[in-house]
């Protein structure tokens, strides 16, 4: 995602799960916001998660009584391989607060939750359907969906490649040119 501050349009590269979910972010925070996919529709990898979504110190662990920590899910994921302990740290500490966002926000069933492999708790959630990645992927992609239906204030563009971050003289990224249909064009935010 790129923004300029102050700015009241973002841009975000990519439709799959983290694109969507920052999309929805910043039209709850009042933005406007275009999202760029270089696919001819938007869901990205997400899309084919057949297990389920992990999050620690949920709702739904909690309704089930489910002792889990952001501590324990740190320290799972630092054991499994993960080469960046700060970027496991974000991933970790927002996991609980993100998974019961997409609850809330997008009416998702996530109340099954299981132990999967690497996991010292039950953390992996999902509801009855069979592929989870898409069900909670394709919940965010309609809700930008219908606000750019409705309103001015989300546009998707799908078969745009970009190829180009656009900065300002202090270094800072402005915005982007991308390539649709053979054709460059460039967004601010």
């Amino acid at each position: 995602m790129a923004t300029v501050f102050p700015s009241n349009q973002g841009i975000v590269l990519g439709g799959g799960l983290a694109g969507v979910s920052a999309a929805n972010t910043l039209l709850e925070n009042g933005a406007r916001v275009v999202l760029l996919d270089k696919s001819s529709f938007c869901g990205g990898n997400s899309t084919k998660a057949t297990s389920g979504i992990n999050g620690a110190e949920t709702k739904a662990q909690k309704a089930k009584g489910i002792d889990d920590t952001i501590e324990l899910f740190t320290s799972d994921t630092l054991k499994g391989g993960a080469k960046k302990p700060e970027v496991v740290k974000v991933l970790c500490g927002n996991s609980g607060i993100d998974v019961d966002w997409l609850v809330e926000k997008f009416s998702l069933d996530l109340s099954l939750v299981a132990r999967l492999g690497g996991h010292s708790a039950p953390r992996t959630h999902r509801g009855a359907e069979r592929f989870p990645g898409m069900t909670i992927t394709y919940a965010l992609i309609q809700m930008v969906e219908k606000i750019a239906e409705r309103t001015d204030k989300a546009r998707i563009v799908t078969k745009a490649r970009a190829h180009k971050l656009l900065t300002n003289s202090a270094g800072a990224c402005v915005g982007v040119v991308y390539e649709k249909g053979g054709l460059d064009f460039q967004e601010h935010g």
